[in-house]
């Protein structure tokens, strides 16, 4: 029974209720005597009931919020996939052809995609695929949304720019779909001509769960700056026909994935030109999740905070935009510090909601500006220069006052 399906939620849902009621009811009662057996068991029906408890809760929190999509993330067993289905006689790619298979995106499923409810006009494809690290020995499980354009003639030598979506901390792929429906999203706007034709590369950062890795190179540890910079880039540029150049990569998340956008543009400009941060902070944390990050390195550990590196170090040519609330989250007053810090050659943008939380509410209110801003900065044109900021969010050479 999946940790995230309804029958388990029902189940324990339905056991917490019944302890209750029959505990009230029925047991409570029988072990009023001041017994020590009697005090042991209402020591175990109080245990036995809030543990159930706990759980139902637990259940419907993680379903909600979507920090583990499997027994084996929660209790750290996760084991890498098998290779992908095999097609035709052979190893399943999006291309077809009979290639290394630890090389290239491996596709599980492909689905439809479709908007405002036309079942009968697609607005293109998605694809489970696996996403392979030869470098790093890591892999990912990933969504592909191939937007109409890619299928159509007019377009067949066309190469697209590519969009990057992360989960927060540690996240399920799933939830950028079922509870961001980004590739709706993508699809509406591409339609009603807000964005470019992209490609939309849908994962979380965390790949060696259960460690939150931060996206970094950990000494002696998970690889994944490099897979997300280099063994991802090689995977889809070998396996779709996207453009390669740093120029048409942007890298959008939210929460951990909102710090992981930035942190993997401005340490990697030759990887990716732009990024989103939705609800995003600006430094590591360092708790029983992360484990030691840094090696012992302060400068290893300067370097991944954001806010030194702006202090300190050349400001990447790089577009970014940071967006948050001023009621309800945290880092309102660390984002005006991020966009106040910001120089040329270094461009930046907010989005500042008058007031939502951290969680999935607010980022489908960004969303809809947030994805196409990103989409309006990316082009496959070699030597092409960043698109102009968008009149709608506030550039942010100083510091800005709010934006909505």
């Amino acid at each position: 029974m999946g940790l995230t399906s309804a029958t388990l939620m029902i189940l324990v849902t339905a056991l917490a209720v019944g302890g209750l009621v029959c505990s009230a009811l029925w047991l409570w009662p029988r072990l009023s005597a001041r017994t020590w057996g009697a005090v042991a068991g209402r020591v175990g029906v109080l245990a036995g009931t809030q543990a159930l408890t706990l759980m139902a809760i637990g259940l419907l929190v993680n379903n909600y919020f979507g920090f583990y999509g499997s027994w084996g993330d929660l209790l750290g067993t996760h084991a890498v996939p098998a290779p992908g289905v095999r097609e035709g006689g052979r190893a399943g790619t999006l291309r077809g052809e009979e290639v290394r298979p630890e090389t290239n995106l491996r596709v599980i499923r492909t689905a439809n995609v479709h908007i405002n409810g036309n079942f009968r006009r697609s607005a293109g494809q998605l694809k489970e695929v696996m996403i392979p690290g030869p470098s790093t020995g890591l892999s990912t499980l990933a969504y592909v949304y191939l937007p109409p354009q890619y299928f159509a003639k007019e377009y067949a030598r066309t190469r697209f720019p590519v969009i990057v979506g992360l989960t927060g901390y540690p996240g399920d792929p799933r939830n950028l779909i079922s509870r961001m429906n980004m590739p709706a999203v993508a699809a509406r706007a591409i339609e009603e001509g807000r964005m470019p034709p992209t490609v939309l590369v849908l994962t979380r950062p965390t790949v060696a769960p259960p460690r939150d890795t931060e996206c970094m190179d950990v000494p002696r540890g998970p690889q994944v700056e490099t897979f997300f910079t280099k063994d991802l880039k090689e995977a889809v540029a070998r396996s779709l026909r996207v453009a390669t150049t740093p120029a048409a990569w942007g890298v959008l998340g939210g929460s951990t994935g909102g710090y992981c956008a930035l942190k993997l543009s401005m340490r990697h400009p030759e990887a990716y030109s732009a990024a989103v941060s939705l609800s995003g902070y600006f430094q590591p944390p360092v708790d029983a999740t992360t484990g030691d990050l840094f090696g012992g390195s302060r400068r290893l550990r300067e370097e991944n905070d954001l806010m030194w590196r702006l202090a300190h170090l050349p400001h990447p040519p790089v577009s970014v935009l940071v967006a948050s609330s001023r009621q309800g989250e945290s880092n309102y007053l660390s984002t005006l510090r991020f966009l106040d810090a910001v120089r040329p050659p270094m461009r930046a943008a907010s989005l500042i909601l008058p007031s939502g939380g951290h969680n999935f509410t607010t980022w489908n209110r960004e969303l809809p500006q947030a994805l196409p801003w990103l989409a309006n900065r990316l082009t496959t044109r070699a030597g092409a220069r960043p698109a102009a900021p968008d009149p709608e969010l506030v550039p942010a050479p100083r510091r800005p006052g709010p934006s909505g």
